[in-house]
């Protein structure tokens, strides 16, 4: 008679010990869906406080600030239920049902499996430190601050759901997940229309992932593009970049660094191959054509003939890492010769790297972080525009000639960031 009672606790027990092991698999499992999310991109500018917010945006029409979604009750997300949760991130509307601006991907969030929004909110509520930071204030001038039109253009351009895929290989309906909606790559990587929108949000859309303007940066296309995007690329040389930071092709630069520190290089090995079959399945332009090696420019630097506009500068700066057959050095040095992320029609990364220089990402495999410097303070307007020109048009380039006046509105747009 007196087992029954102990059978009761013992279940009791085994019941309990079930469900805190679900509910910490659970957060787990969303910290590694925030990571690949690359939640703290946006939501951490203090890595002491991470998803604190205050994180300025900026936008054509002002300054956004990203939001506490940490699980403090009054200045963060502790008070929502998992349905304002959903909402928040599937829909772009918030607690008290005013409108999110698009600086939150909802519109790629809004095909998050059930699954993966429980998580991320068992996550966000139960593994996050609620950290106090009040939300601060867009800068958004009157009447352009106003957010019912945001509900128009929700409607316009946020699609609820995409079209069904038709493959069934599961390496690819998970790698097209990934690219689609947790990593949002079309963010960046995807051209915007005149209402800011990403012109296309899969792959149905042939403007899907061809390349687009970030703040100064220009995001590649990761199509099949030889010239432009990831064409020459194998999907081991995708796995590496996402890695690693970089490739025999190329290095992370910009905002895409902190992407692969802080949340590709954390992803799982499954997962960054799954990208990698996804990402090379996208077609290229059929007028694409294959970049073949020209070696009139590295002769004439060998020889010291330095005659070509621009090729001065580039001895002088960039030929002692770059050589002067613009190859690199494997593994060290990108090359620069045949290079996707300096060939757009869109100067501004080839600009924005040359003025403001930068670190390779720092990896468990690789901690050496090598920096090619700064020339914003060495270089006028006019040599930059020279020296990018050179190199976008040398060693089998080509590519549209950079101006000083294009020099000139980026060097503005860097110095105004730094002063605020």
């Amino acid at each position: 008679m007196m087992l029954y009672p102990f059978a009761c606790v013992c279940a009791m027990v085994l019941c309990s010990q079930a469900a805190y092991a679900d509910e910490e698999a659970s957060i787990e499992h969303g910290r590694y869906l925030a990571t690949a999310a690359d939640c703290g991109a946006c939501h951490t500018i203090d890595d002491t406080k991470p998803f604190a917010g205050g994180l300025k945006i900026g936008s054509p029409v002002g300054n956004i600030y990203s939001t506490n979604i940490t699980p403090d009750k009054k200045t963060g997300i502790g008070d929502y239920r998992y349905e304002d949760f959903e909402r928040a991130v599937r829909q772009g509307i918030a607690k008290d049902g005013s409108i999110l601006y698009p600086a939150m991907p909802y519109p790629s969030y809004s095909r998050l499996s059930d699954n993966d929004v429980r998580d991320l909110f068992a996550y966000f509520k139960n593994g996050v430190q609620p950290q106090v930071n009040p939300n601060h204030a867009t800068d958004i001038p009157w009447p352009l601050n106003m957010r019912w039109p945001l509900h128009i253009w929700k409607w316009l351009f946020a699609s609820d759901s995409a079209e069904k895929p038709k493959s069934t290989d599961p390496q690819w309906l998970r790698g097209a997940y990934l690219v689609q909606s947790l990593g949002h790559c079309g963010a960046c990587h995807t051209p915007r229309g005149v209402a800011f929108q990403e012109k296309a949000l899969d792959h149905t859309d042939s403007d899907y992932l061809t390349g687009g303007k970030i703040d100064n940066w220009y995001a590649p296309a990761l199509t099949g593009d030889y010239v432009f995007g990831l064409g020459k690329w194998s999907q081991q040389d995708i796995v590496d970049f996402l890695d690693t930071g970089k490739n025999a092709h190329t290095t992370a630069f910009g905002p895409m660094k902190e992407v692969i520190t802080k949340s590709t290089h954390q992803m799982t090995d499954e997962d960054l191959n799954a990208i990698a079959v996804y990402l090379k399945s996208l077609p290229g332009k059929k007028n694409d054509t294959v970049l073949i090696d020209e070696p009139t420019t590295a002769q004439a630097l060998a020889k010291g003939d330095t005659r070509a506009t621009g090729a001065q500068t580039y001895v002088d700066s960039c030929a002692a890492c770059h050589r002067s057959d613009g190859k690199g050095y494997s593994g060290i040095f990108p090359p620069l010769a045949h290079n996707p992320a300096l060939l757009s029609d869109d100067p501004s990364s080839v600009i924005s790297m040359i003025l403001l220089g930068g670190a390779q990402p720092v990896t468990e495999s690789d901690i050496t972080g090598i920096t090619m410097p700064d020339f914003a303070g060495q270089l006028s307007n006019k040599q930059v525009a020279e020296v990018a020109t050179f190199i976008r048009n040398s060693w089998g380039n080509h590519a549209s000639p950079v101006t000083e006046k294009d020099v000139k509105k980026i060097r503005e747009s860097i110095m105004s960031s730094q002063k605020k």
